[in-house]
């Protein structure tokens, strides 16, 4: 659940996954106090200059008494002297990730809108700094538990905690942001939500509507949806376009003319027989043993097509183990992504999110287990959810949202998890919305192309009204890797 520069994403590629009833705001302490600090992303040298403090909240705001949680808080000053009085507030994917952590990878796309904003970052709780729910059971390396297993997990996760979880919904969030836009004095914000960070701004919106001027929503997850059930034809769909993209493009259509049949040639092999590898670990270099199965293959081949340029390499990946019967090169980036997922997701908040406020929506839909990934991570999640004690949501938590707020929707064309269609869905009771497709890209497209600028001209006006979007059509998708050499010149 995330994302992304071409140079950082093959070691950084955030994952935007399968992707309550709040009280009032309650004041639990003074108002919010700010010191010099620097921030930054595991595995980045980088560090952006903030503000950073705590706030505390109580868990049980309805209660308004009780255990007090304290929230991490970061503010990015506004490089103008004179900045606008309406800061951005942005909101991180998951459910689980850190609003602080996520920030450095994409400093340099709201960099436009920072010019005249201060940026300001609240670790939901439950992730980041901000009391996390983090389980070690859920951040094991390739982990393939069945129900059972998953089951299991889910009671060991609960047992460490050291909280309440029913108590760490998406409307509790909104509530915090709300608490904390009024400890800094704020009016009115601006939102920039991503992924499952687009409910949190809907749910603020609804709640708090009143404080928000405007607001981003980046990969959408429309409010009457349920994170999750449509993980498999969402998946399927982003890896025909890919797979299409390839015979469209001579170069890659001459070197695999045959990459659908031969990535279902490689699921049906793992199928009758796992391949038991060792694999030199791709951050360490360390030997690694790896049972490597069919939900591992399906697994890292949705995560690498989240961005262009990790999809661009599927292609050649899956070609190479075909031909060759190798599959530790896609072991290895299988290896990255889990990585890379156990640390940047709070595995309990995602629990708590997901099982609250989605599964008891799933129903059977048609079609909910199609394409290559099947309905096994449905049927997980279910098991897990059985173990895990929900929080209540509001009757009309499930309601779409609607707003005269002005709002720009963002969808990249080939999106894995929240395809465009999320956003038309979300857009017809936005009555003051504009939808951007961005061509060829996946997941979290504010980085590509004139989108910064764009962005930042909708937030400076509150308004789609004249935006010039031309440019939107001139982003590509980065072309396709035919040798482990590179891109054909």
């Amino acid at each position: 659940m995330l994302r992304v520069f071409p140079r950082r994403v093959l070691l950084l590629l955030l994952v935007l996954l399968l992707a309550g009833c709040g009280g009032a705001p309650a004041d639990v302490g003074p108002a919010l106090a700010l010191a010099p600090c620097q921030i930054g992303a595991p595995g980045l040298a980088e560090r952006v200059a903030a503000r950073c403090g705590t706030l505390a909240v109580f868990e049980d705001r309805a209660a308004a008494r009780g255990r007090t949680i304290e929230l991490r808080v970061a503010v990015v000053p506004a490089v103008s002297r004179t900045p606008a009085a309406d800061p951005l507030f942005f909101l991180a994917g998951g459910p689980g990730q850190s609003a602080i952590d996520s920030y450095p990878l994409l400093a340099a796309a709201l960099k436009p809108i920072n010019r005249q904003r201060d940026i300001v970052l609240v670790d939901q709780r439950g992730t980041g700094g901000s009391h996390p729910l983090r389980c070690a059971a859920f951040e094991r390396e390739l982990s393939a538990p069945d129900e059972r297993e998953i089951a299991a997990q889910a009671r060991e996760c609960l047992a460490q905690l050291g909280a309440d979880p029913w108590l760490y919904t998406t409307a509790q969030a909104a509530d915090d942001l709300d608490q904390a836009r009024a400890a800094r004095s704020y009016g009115q914000i601006n939102l920039y939500g991503v992924s499952y960070g687009t409910r949190l701004a809907l749910t603020d919106k609804g709640q708090h509507g009143g404080e928000v001027r405007a607001a981003l929503l980046d990969g959408v997850v429309p409010q009457d949806a349920a994170l999750g059930l449509a993980v498999a034809p969402d998946a399927q769909r982003a890896l025909d376009m890919i797979f299409a993209r390839c015979a469209a493009e001579p170069a890659c259509a001459a070197a695999f003319p045959n990459v659908g049949g031969e990535f279902a040639e490689l699921l049906a092999r793992l199928d009758r027989q796992p391949a038991k590898l060792s694999v030199a670990h791709p951050l360490t270099g360390a030997p690694t043993d790896v049972t490597f199965t069919r939900e591992m293959l399906a697994s890292s081949v949705r995560l690498l097509s989240y961005a262009p340029e990790t999809a661009a390499l599927l292609p050649l990946l899956i070609h190479s183990a075909y031909a060759t019967g190798d599959t530790r090169l896609l072991a290895a980036q299988a290896l990255l992504v889990s990585q890379q997922l156990g640390q940047s997701i709070s595995g309990g908040l995602n629990l708590a999110v997901l099982c609250a406020e989605d599964v008891p929506f799933f129903g059977e839909p048609a079609g909910a287990g199609a394409g290559y990934l099947g309905a096994g991570s449905l049927a997980q999640l279910r098991a897990a959810c059985a173990a895990w004690p929900a929080g209540a949501v509001a009757p009309d938590f499930k309601q779409p949202v609607a707003s005269d707020v002005p709002v720009l929707l963002l969808s990249g064309e080939a999106d894995p998890v929240t395809p465009p269609a999320n956003a038309e869905r979300a857009a017809a009771t936005l009555r003051n919305s504009m939808q951007l497709v961005a061509p060829g890209q996946g997941h979290n497209v504010l980085p590509r192309g004139c989108l910064p600028r764009l962005a930042a001209e909708f937030v400076e006006r509150a308004s789609v009204a004249g935006l010039d979007t031309a440019c939107v059509a001139d982003i590509r998708a980065m072309p396709f890797f035919t040798s482990f050499a590179g891109t054909e010149p």
